[in-house]
């Protein structure tokens, strides 16, 4: 059972994610609340799996409520989902920067949020195309590129293959898309995605992507 908090000052929008992670019997919601300062509290009593994180908040936003948590929570215990109705590619890298291990549209549907969920929970990392585009304008749109070259070094450790396929998460295919293009397996795909976040450290597949945008990949 995959425990969820979920935190949005919206009461309707809380209701309509509560609703639809209710449809599957391995997630439980325990608990919601209305803005950002009520989230590490809240963590320090219960214990919680996975939290669904809104940006725009009263008190503190998203962003920061991320960096709280992050101080005393590490990403192996407890996994923090950014869902948003904004795509601006300053809060998909602060919010990543944060310590957050994917970034959601909150237009997604049922099988889409469960699905980021469960990906996020094993290890993985969920970032819709939007927020991947919005990455990717964030490089093309900086006159003078900031190249952090020792995380470029660490990318050189990657086969050319691994690297490819790194370039193709970047750009927010998902396994199966990446597989169809490659003509392998979803198993393999992910085997080379593993194998690169291990090599370059990256935490999650999210941080994957961080990482290969600031390292000018």
């Amino acid at each position: 059972m995959t425990r969820v908090l979920i935190v949005d000052d919206q009461d309707d929008i809380r209701a309509g994610i509560r609703a639809m992670l209710l449809l599957d019997p391995a997630l439980e919601v325990v608990g919601d609340l209305s803005d950002g300062l009520q989230a590490v509290p809240f963590l320090r009593e219960h214990q919680v799996d996975l939290v669904l994180m809104d940006i725009r908040m009263p008190g503190i936003d998203g962003v920061e409520a991320t960096r709280r948590i992050r101080a005393e929570h590490p990403p192996a215990l407890v996994r923090i989902i950014v869902l948003t109705t904004f795509d601006q590619d300053d809060i998909v890298l602060a919010a990543l920067r944060a310590g957050a291990n994917g970034f959601l549209s909150k237009t997604v549907s049922p099988a889409e949020l469960v699905a980021g969920i469960t990906e996020v929970v094993a290890g993985g990392g969920a970032l819709s195309a939007n927020a991947s585009a919005a990455l990717i304008g964030h490089m093309a749109d900086s006159r003078t590129p900031v190249v952090d070259r020792e995380l470029l070094r660490r990318f050189d450790v990657l086969t050319p293959r691994e690297r490819e396929m790194v370039v193709l998460v970047a750009r927010g295919f998902s396994n199966e898309e990446i597989a169809a293009q490659m003509f392998v397996s979803p198993l393999t795909v992910k085997t080379h995605v593993v194998r690169a976040m291990t090599k370059v450290g990256a935490r999650d597949r999210a941080q994957l992507v961080s990482f290969s945008f600031r390292a000018g990949l």
